[in-house]
Order: structure tokens, then C-alpha cells, then sequence
């Protein structure tokens, strides 16, 4: 009785890191280089290279390990989420994400634009990042000099907010800015300086 018990509560106790398969799906196109991910309300065309993850938390709904770019020793990251119409307004964000990094050396740049899925907003930040380092609920972070983060707070029409959030060393992610944008339909030639 004791053992059934134990993983009762085992299961109960994973059940909300548990992702279904109707969450994202993904597709190889004909050429084999890219692929279409199904995120719940977009799709996302992304590299085959770009190796998709079981997410780590269940504030996460699809994530990705980016390859390092040439110098740099370590993968950058994808993660992509959703909080339907809630998360924040634009600044509260802006502000977030840029104070995620010291303010010794911190460089940033902040866009806006439209794609098929709605209007966005890209804020891209590089310097000394505070990586969240264990549980989101401790808040503890750990510097890493020589980082880049772009983050995306794409307004998906009458679906919600999506945030799209590339993290890692800087050339890394440097590299892949671009092919971001593009896995969500986004053209940085024809996005604006972001005002409120």
C-alpha cells in the first residue's frame, strides 16, 4: 500500500512539468535545413541544427539548444512562452530584460516591427548577463561576461502575448539574430526604433 502510494504522489508531483505532444510539433521541410514548429498559436521555421528539448520547467512551453559559434565554448538557448494576455506591458519587459545585465559595458538596442503573426518588439542586450542559475523561484544568478541576449515580445492577434527569448555567449547569438527573426516571419531591414 506504501509503494503505491509513493508513486501516486510522484506522479501528482511531475504531472505539471509534463508537456503534451498537441503543445509544439515539428516538420522537416523538402530541403531538409529547415524546420516548421507548431508553438500552440505560431509557427516557427527554424534550423534543423537548432536541436529542440523537452522544456525544463512548465512556464516553458517549447525550447531549443543552439550549436556555439566558432570561439565560443558553449550552446545558446531558445525558450519560448506564453501567458495568454498577461506577462506585462512593453516597458516592464524592456526594463526587465535590459537590467538583466551590469550596467558596466552594457550595450542595447531596442526595435519594433510587424510579421504575419502580429506586431513585436526585439530587445537585444549584451555585456555581463545575470544568468538565472537554479530554480526561477530562488532568483539566483550568476555572471557571465561576454553575453547577448535577444528577447521577443511578439503580440499574436486575438491569441495573446508570446515571448521569444535567445540567450548565450554573444557571438552565438550574434550569429543566429537574424535567423530568429526569421523563424517568426520578422525583416530587421523594415523594423523601427522602439518609443512608447
Amino acid at each position: 500500500m506504501h509503494a503505491r502510494w509513493t508513486v501516486l504522489v510522484t506522479l501528482l508531483t511531475l504531472a505539471p512539468f509534463v508537456v503534451s505532444d498537441s503543445t509544439f510539433a515539428i516538420r522537416a521541410d523538402e530541403k531538409g535545413k529547415d524546420a516548421q514548429v507548431k508553438v500552440k498559436d505560431i509557427t516557427l521555421v527554424v534550423p534543423t541544427g537548432w536541436k529542440q528539448q523537452k522544456p525544463s520547467n512548465r512556464l516553458r512551453l517549447a525550447q531549443f539548444q543552439i550549436p556555439a559559434a566558432k570561439g565560443d565554448k558553449t550552446a545558446a538557448e531558445l525558450v519560448i512562452s506564453s501567458f495568454g494576455f498577461g506577462g506585462g506591458g512593453a516597458q516592464a519587459n524592456i526594463d526587465r530584460w535590459v537590467k538583466q545585465f551590469q550596467p558596466q559595458g552594457r550595450k542595447q538596442k531596442i526595435t519594433t516591427g510587424d510579421c504575419k503573426h502580429g506586431k513585436y518588439i526585439v530587445v537585444e542586450v549584451s555585456g555581463t548577463y545575470n544568468k538565472p542559475d537554479g530554480p526561477p523561484f530562488l532568483r539566483k544568478t550568476k555572471p557571465v561576461p561576454g553575453s547577448r541576449v535577444v528577447s521577443v515580445m511578439l503580440n499574436v492577434k486575438g491569441k495573446g502575448v508570446y515571448f521569444l527569448k535567445m540567450a548565450g555567449l554573444d557571438k552565438t547569438v550574434a550569429a543566429n539574430a537574424a535567423v530568429l527573426r526569421k523563424a517568426f516571419g520578422a525583416d530587421a531591414s523594415k523594423e523601427k526604433p522602439f518609443a512608447l
